[in-house]
C-alpha cells in the first residue's frame, strides 16, 4: 500500500551518473542521495561539477530535484523523485582559502568531508600512520562549515581528527558511510569510543554495503545484525544508511579515487594496512546480489522488519536520523 512507503535517505553514493543510475535510484524508492562532486578536485574544477550537477537537474527533472533543505527531500518523497544532496568527499576544493566554504555552500554543497584517506590541510586522514589531530586551518574551517549549513563529515577521517572535530564543531556531526571495527577491522571503520563519541554529540553514522567494510558474501540478514548491534552501541537515534554504493567507473577513475595526485602507485599506507594489493589494477568490487544495485535498498527495509525492527525504528534507520541530522546542520 501507498502509506506503507518508507522514506530513504542514503548517506553516499558515487556513480558515473545518468538516466539509467537515476533510475535506479528510483526503483529503490530513495527519496534523497548525498553525491559526490569532489574528491582530488580543486575549486574549478568542483565547480565544472556543480555545473553537470545544473544540467542534471534540468535534464533529468521528472527523476531528481536539488536538495537545499530538508523539506526538498519531503517534497521528493511526496513525488516520488530523488532529492540530490551535493557533497565534497574531501575539503580539496576549498584550498586554503576559508571564504570558499561560503561561496560552496550558496551553490548548494550541503555535506563536506574533512580528508580523503591521508593528510591535507585540515587533519588526518584514516591511513595516515600518525593522526596530529585538527589543525588550526581545520578547526577555523568546522567553525566556518557551521556557520554556512554544511554537515560535517568524517568517513575517511583519523580518529584523533574525529575526536578533536566533535570536540569543536557546534553542529551535530556525521560519518556519512563506514561501518564499526567490530565487523571489520579496518582503518576505514571506526572504533567503539569514536561511535560512542559521535552518539553522545547528537551525531549520525551511516552503515556501508561496500564490501571492503563488511563481507564479499554477506547476505541482507547479516547487515541487519551489524544494524542491530550498532543500535546497541549508539542508540537507534544515531544509525542510518550510507552504502558507499559506486558504479560504473573505470579502472584508471578508480585509480584517481586512491592515488590522487600525490602517488604513481597505490599508497604504502593502504597496502601495509590490507586495504589494497600492491598491483591492484582498478578492479570492480563485487557487490552482493541483494543490493547490487541502488535498487536492492528496499531489500534492506524488508531484512530490518524481519530482523524484528518496528516501522518506526524501520523509518528512522532508513531516512528520519538523517532528516533529524540534516534539520540541524542544513540551516545556518
Amino acid at each position: 500500500m501507498e502509506t506503507d512507503r518508507v522514506l530513504i535517505v542514503d548517506g553516499a553514493e558515487h556513480h558515473v551518473w545518468n538516466r539509467e543510475v537515476f533510475e535506479m535510484l528510483r526503483a529503490g524508492d530513495i527519496s534523497a542521495v548525498t553525491v559526490t562532486c569532489a574528491i582530488w578536485e580543486n575549486a574549478r574544477e568542483a565547480l565544472e561539477d556543480l555545473g553537470h550537477w545544473n544540467r542534471r537537474f534540468e535534464e533529468q527533472s521528472d527523476l531528481i530535484l536539488k536538495a537545499n533543505t530538508v523539506e526538498d527531500i519531503r517534497s521528493a518523497h511526496e513525488q516520488k523523485k530523488t532529492a540530490i544532496i551535493l557533497g565534497f568527499q574531501n575539503t580539496s576544493p576549498i584550498e586554503d582559502n576559508i571564504d570558499f566554504v561560503g561561496i560552496f555552500a550558496a551553490l548548494g554543497v550541503r555535506v563536506m568531508q574533512l580528508t580523503y584517506n591521508n593528510q591535507n590541510l585540515v587533519g588526518s586522514g584514516c591511513y595516515e600512520p600518525h593522526d596530529g589531530g585538527l589543525t588550526t586551518f581545520g578547526r577555523d574551517l568546522i567553525k566556518e562549515m557551521n556557520q554556512h549549513g554544511v554537515l560535517v563529515d568524517m568517513s575517511h577521517t583519523g580518529e584523533r581528527t574525529s575526536m578533536d572535530t566533535i570536540e569543536v564543531s557546534s553542529k551535530p556531526v556525521a560519518i556519512t558511510h563506514a561501518n564499526p571495527k567490530f565487523i571489520k577491522n579496518t582503518q576505514r571503520n571506526k572504533s567503539d569510543d569514536m561511535l560512542r563519541a559521535l552518539a553522545d554529540s547528537a551525531g549520525v553514522l551511516g552503515l556501508a554495503v561496500y564490501p571492503h567494510l563488511f563481507a564479499y558474501d554477506a547476505t541482507v540478514e547479516q547487515f541487519c545484525e551489524m544494524v542491530a548491534r550498532t543500535v546497541d552501541l549508539m542508540g537507534i537515534e544515531h544509525v542510518g544508511i550510507g552504502s558507499d554504493h559506486h558504479l560504473g567507473f573505470s579502472a584508471d577513475e578508480k585509480k584517481f579515487w586512491v592515488q590522487g595526485r600525490f602517488s604513481r602507485s597505490v599508497p604504502s599506507f593502504m597496502t601495509s594496512q590490507g586495504f589494497l594489493s600492491s598491483d591492484w589494477d582498478g578492479e570492480d568490487v563485487e557487490w552482493a546480489s541483494w543490493i547490487e544495485t541502488p535498487a536492492g535498498m528496499p531489500n534492506i527495509v524488508r531484512g530490518l522488519k524481519e530482523h524484528g525492527f518496528s516501522p518506526q525504528e524501520v523509518e528512522a534507520i532508513m531516512g528520519g536520523n538523517w532528516l533529524r541530522l540534516f534539520e540541524e546542520t542544513f540551516a545556518n
